[in-house]
């Protein structure tokens, strides 16, 4: 079950990576400053990869 958990988290960490990759990456073709909501959208995705992360390195020290 451990293992399963494991991917789940995998793979959302790299659903969340991709996510926000495309909306930087999105920002950057522009030539003014990206919207607000990107930006905030943006931010929201590092605090769930950075929640995530931490949430598999929890749950790495517990096995």
């Amino acid at each position: 079950m451990a293992q399963q958990a494991e991917a789940d988290l995998s793979s959302l960490l790299e659903r969340l990576k991709a996510a926000q990759r495309e909306l930087v990456l999105t920002a950057a073709k522009g030539t003014t400053l990206p919207s607000d909501g990107m930006l905030r959208k943006i931010s929201e995705l590092e605090g769930a990869i950075a929640a995530t992360e931490a949430l598999m390195q929890e749950e790495g020290v517990r096995r």
